[in-house]
């Protein structure tokens, strides 16, 4: 009877040690936590750096009436090419046909009035006095039927450059001012990369500096041209603009676009072939106590690394302490971390 309750005990002891195993590797399996993560490495640096400029056309025109009215259409659409000469968009033409009505009307009454003054002045029958203010009243109506030609003409805008039409501003129905814009018309064929510099750096930068542009959006890259150096900094950053110029015969860098720029510059702030140690600039956090941060691997478990940091480089930070080679950085997944949590690489 001793032996069977024994043997009850212990196997009652034993199923509860198992079922707490079980549970406590489920539990190990649900707190682990997949994250990605990538080996520090030493980088050669080299002569180039690299910045984010945006795509600018190469020239804006803003196409606009040099008088008011209704619009009653616009002739284009965005994005559309458009040759020089073009029609672009045209007002209501009714007040300016009846001006040019009434000038015609008056031409032809000061044409009557010069042929039959001239017969009595070729006889000597007119007094000169006269005979001026017919001509007067001839020149003044000649004159104005020029205007109301041109008034009417420009009823109607047409380009003035070939193009590709950039925004519309105005549509049929609205009304018109006189150099208000209507629509511009950009030139892409040849387009700039505007990129700010520290000052610092702009000195080493020069109209025929080599440089790389790569556009992500369209997954393509460029050898920069010649280069337009800005004079006068930006107050609060204290940055200066450069323009390097680009050909886009096939158009497939748009304004707006947003593109890494590879400068070479012979000098840098390390020697050329001095080690360092970077990560992606979204692996850096920072702490409470205002210190930054990067969540490493140790064994299975993630540890929090305080580090210290240098310049950009691109998307990616350099490193000056806190970290060493062969360390696994966590790049992605470290958004629910905590010192100890379990991870899965």
């Amino acid at each position: 009877m001793q032996i069977k309750q024994f043997l009850l005990v212990f196997l009652a002891i034993t199923t509860c040690i198992i079922f707490t195993n079980c549970k406590g590797k489920k539990e190990h399996q649900i707190q682990a936590l997949t994250v990605v993560a990538e080996t520090a490495q030493s980088h050669a640096t080299g002569s180039q750096k690299q910045y984010v400029g945006t795509v600018e056309e190469s020239a804006s025109t803003a196409i606009s009436f040099t008088g008011s009215g209704t619009i009653t259409r616009i002739c284009v659409d965005e994005g559309q090419h458009v040759g020089r000469g073009q029609l672009i968009a045209e007002l209501d033409k009714t007040q300016a046909q009846n001006l040019l009505s009434n000038a015609e009307a008056q031409l032809k009454q000061a044409n009557d009035a010069y042929n039959r003054m001239k017969q009595l002045h070729d006889n000597n029958s007119l007094a000169e006095i006269k005979w001026i203010e017919i001509q007067t009243k001839l020149e003044q109506a000649q004159s104005q039927l020029q205007l109301a030609k041109k008034n009417l003409a420009d009823c109607s805008v047409k380009a003035p450059v070939s193009g590709v039409i950039g925004k519309k501003y105005m549509d049929a129905g609205e009304t018109a001012l006189p150099s208000e814009p209507v629509c511009n018309i950009l030139n892409i064929g040849d387009v700039k990369i505007n990129v700010s510099i520290p000052e610092k750096e702009i000195g080493k930068i020069q109209a025929h500096t080599p440089t790389t542009i790569y556009v992500e959006s369209i997954d393509k890259s460029f050898v920069g041209g010649t280069i337009e150096k800005g004079v006068q900094a930006d107050a609060l950053t204290h940055t200066y603009n450069i323009k390097i110029n680009i050909a886009n015969k096939d158009e497939k860098l748009l304004p707006g676009m947003v593109c890494n720029v590879g400068i070479d510059i012979n000098e840098t702030a390390k020697s050329d072939g001095e080690k360092y140690l970077s990560v992606p600039i979204r692996s850096v956090q920072r702490s409470a106590d205002n210190k930054l941060f990067v969540w490493i691997v140790q064994g299975t478990k993630a540890h929090r690394q305080d580090i210290t940091v240098g310049e950009t480089i691109g998307n990616r930070i350099e490193v000056t302490g806190g970290l060493k080679e062969n360390d696994k950085i966590i790049v992605a997944g470290y958004q629910k971390l905590s010192e100890g949590t379990e991870v899965k690489l």
